[in-house]
Order: C-alpha cells, then structure tokens, then sequence
C-alpha cells in the first residue's frame, strides 16, 4: 500500500503512525514537506522550498490565502513529480492549515485523503474574546478570522474523512461536517513519558534537581497568553514568598505565538516577566527555552506541580505528557483542558483568570507532596488507558488505513502531472 503524508513540518503529528508503517513491509512511505520538515526512517522525505513573496498590494483579507496558494503552487511541483516518476498513493493523510491540500484531488483523483482536522476558527466560543485583557478584534478582524478556515473548509469537501485529536477540537468544526470526522489523537509514547523516582535533572546552571525538591514546571510551544503564561506568572510571587525554596522551570520559546502578537519590538516572555520581576528571587526562576525530548522528560519527572493554562484552543501534547510522567496537573477550567483532567480525581481545574487560586493550589502541593498520590496515579492510569500510542491510537489509525486498501489500485486512473506556468506567481 502506498501512502503519502503532507504536511509543512512533517512528520509532527504522524509521527507516531509513520513510525509505525515505516516497521512494515507492505507499506511504501512518502512524505511532502516544507524546509522545515525531518526526514524519518523508510520514509522518502520530498522538500519543496516557499520562496519569500510580497504580499503587501494584496488585499489585508486576502494575504493569508496569498502565502497558502504559493505554498499549494510548491505542493503541486511535488507531488506532479512524485507523480510521473511512477508513485501514486492510494492514500494521503495531509494537514489543511497552510493550503497544502489544495492540488492533492487535481493530482490524485482517486487516492483517499484523510485530513487533520486541528481546529476551526470561530468568534465565540473559542481563544478570540475568550481574554478581556486582550480585546477582540474590529470587524475586519472578525473576517480574517474566517478566512483563516478557507483551506481548511475546501480540503473537507475534498477529503473522504477528517481526523481530530480531541473530542472538543472535532466540536468546533460546522455540524454537517462533523459526521465525516473521527477523533483519534495521535498518541503519547508513555513508556518513554513514565514516572521515575530517581529522576535527575540539571539545569545550564548547574543546578540539580530531584523529586524530592519543590519544581514547579510550565511547558509551552511559545510563551504567550493564549497559553495562560501571563496568568502563571502573576502568581509567581505569592508562590515563591510562601516557598521560598521552590524552583520554578519554565519551557517555551519566543517564536511567533497562536495567539495575539505582542507589540513591535518585544516579547511575551520580557513583557509578563517584567511586571514581576522587583516580586521574584530571580535565581528561583529557570527560562531553558526550547529543549530535549529527554530534558522534557527529566523535567516533567522532577515536577512537584505542573501547570497548564490555556485558552478554548487546541490541546498541547505536553499537558497529557506531563500526566504520563506522573505530574500534579493544575490545569485551566476550559473546555479543552475539562475533557481529560476531572479535578480532585486525576489533576486539579483553576478558573482561568484566578490567580491567588492558582497559587493557592500550587503551594498545597508543594508543602503536601503525599497527599497527591492517588491523583498522580490516576492522571497516568487515564492517559495509558486513552492515549497510548502503540496499544490506543495507532491501533485505531490502522483501522481506518485498512479501510483504505479497498481504494487501491487496479481500477484507478492515471495522475494527472502538472505544467509548470511560464509565469510564475510572484
């Protein structure tokens, strides 16, 4: 069977069902990619290069869909290419979100696609409006957003079946499509992600830690708001003047948020970190940016307290990691968070914008650490029961994969290669 992945930063979210095919012999692998793509074992990685585009005389409206017909223009030399040279899927697991999808029908018209259904943009409900600090958007705002979903929309029509990893990220997409959308998450590798009592970690400093030391850990792609990283640090100095001993291990970068920009010339992380800077014993307060697979895991197995904030948006994968390793999750009383953490049983939820009750909550557990146990316990019990990858959520793909072979092969028309334009799209 042949499969091809599509995705701009592959492998990312078919990792783990790469892997997987990659160890069977009656798969032959495939992926299209941007330059930031990694290559994976027994998979053929295909980069396309996105050449720098003004698209300052485009309409504001317009622009994200600009830079997505380009990225499409690429996908679409590829995957003619791959094409002629005799590949031709009888499967495509792709991304929506950056117009990758737009050229997969014209190419391989009879090949089945499946479709990542991540998260669909809306005004209500959802990370927009969600913060008074940070006000909604003008009416122009509110079409952008909209427009944020075109490809997504267009890739639906498409496609003969959406995958979503949460059962409230399925939510958000319009009903009519909901019925064509399976969630299945792709998985956590929890006997990598697993509690140990012997854990070290050591920081740049120097620095080492153990689970017997009070570590609070906060995890995010990038520090922003929409990941409630404001909120967690407002509540540093109330944490730190009542555990004066405790380490505070922040993970994140600075690259461009999900969320809201900050202004011009600066950085969430300065700007949050600023507002309590003169409230904290800063050699308490550990920045390590981006890190390991390995240091993540020796972070979260330090943890005394992990905490999770973020706005109705799509669910990290670190929060059920730190639930895999064993972590005291203090989690956000939102909707993505509420569908995996019931408080006072395998973590505990904080009204968002709570802060002296987020602080609260994390001081009890760093001055109890025993009367946590049974939490810890059940907050791993609960993500091996529902989101291990190998005996869970891979499994659950195979099943779809398999209903795949019955589109394979014999009866399917030949693909269809694309001219390139004399002009190109500039």
């Amino acid at each position: 069977m042949k499969v091809l992945f599509v995705h701009n930063n592959f492998p990312a979210q078919y990792r783990n069902i790469a892997a997987a095919l990659a160890r069977e012999s009656c798969f032959e692998l495939v992926a299209v990619g941007g330059p930031t793509s990694s290559s994976m074992p027994s998979v053929r990685l295909i980069r396309y290069a996105l050449p720098e585009a003004d698209v300052s005389r485009t309409h504001p409206f317009a622009r994200r869909f600009d830079v997505e017909c380009r990225r499409a223009e690429q996908v679409l030399y590829s995957i003619s290419s791959l094409a002629t040279s005799g590949f031709t899927p009888d499967l495509i697991l792709a991304h929506p979100g950056w117009g990758e999808t737009l050229p997969l029908r014209t190419i391989f018209p009879k090949a089945r696609l499946l479709v990542y259904c991540e998260f669909f943009y809306g005004p209500e409900g959802r990370d927009i409006g969600f913060d008074p600090e940070f006000p909604m958007p003008g009416l122009d705002g509110h079409i952008g957003l909209q427009l944020k979903n075109a490809t997504t929309l267009l890739a639906l029509e498409d496609c003969e079946m959406g995958i979503s990893p949460t059962s409230w990220q399925h939510s958000t997409f319009p009903k009519h499509y909901q019925g064509k959308i399976e969630v299945i998450h792709e998985g956590i590798d929890t006997a990598r992600m697993r509690p140990n009592p012997e854990a070290r970690l050591t920081l740049a400093n120097g620095l080492h830690l153990r689970p017997s030391d009070e570590v609070v850990t906060f995890v995010a792609r990038n520090l922003e708001p929409l990941r409630g990283y404001h909120i967690f640090m407002r509540a540093l100095p109330k944490i730190l003047k009542r555990r004066p001993n405790a380490h505070i291990i922040i993970i994140g970068g600075n690259g461009a948020p999900y969320g809201l920009a900050p202004p011009t010339g600066t950085t969430w992380k300065s700007m949050c970190l600023d507002e309590v800077r003169d409230q904290l014993d800063l050699s308490h307060v550990h920045f390590v940016g981006g890190v390991s697979y390995e240091a993540l895991i020796a972070t979260l197995q330090v943890s005394s307290a992990h905490v999770y904030f973020t706005y109705p948006f799509v669910l990290s994968w670190s929060m059920l990691e730190a639930m895999s390793a064993g972590c005291l999750v203090i989690g956000s009383d939102t909707a993505p968070v509420r569908e995996i953490i019931r408080s006072g049983e395998n973590g505990f939820l904080i009204p968002f914008f709570e802060v002296d009750e987020l602080a609260g909550r994390v001081i009890e557990a760093l001055a109890h650490p025993t009367r946590f146990c049974e939490l810890r316990t059940a907050a791993r019990h609960h993500i091996v029961d529902h989101y291990d990858a190998e005996q869970v959520c891979i499994p659950r793909m195979r099943l779809l994969l398999d209903q795949g072979r019955e589109f394979a092969s014999s009866n399917r028309v030949s693909p269809k290669p694309a001219r390139r334009t004399s002009r190109r799209m500039t």
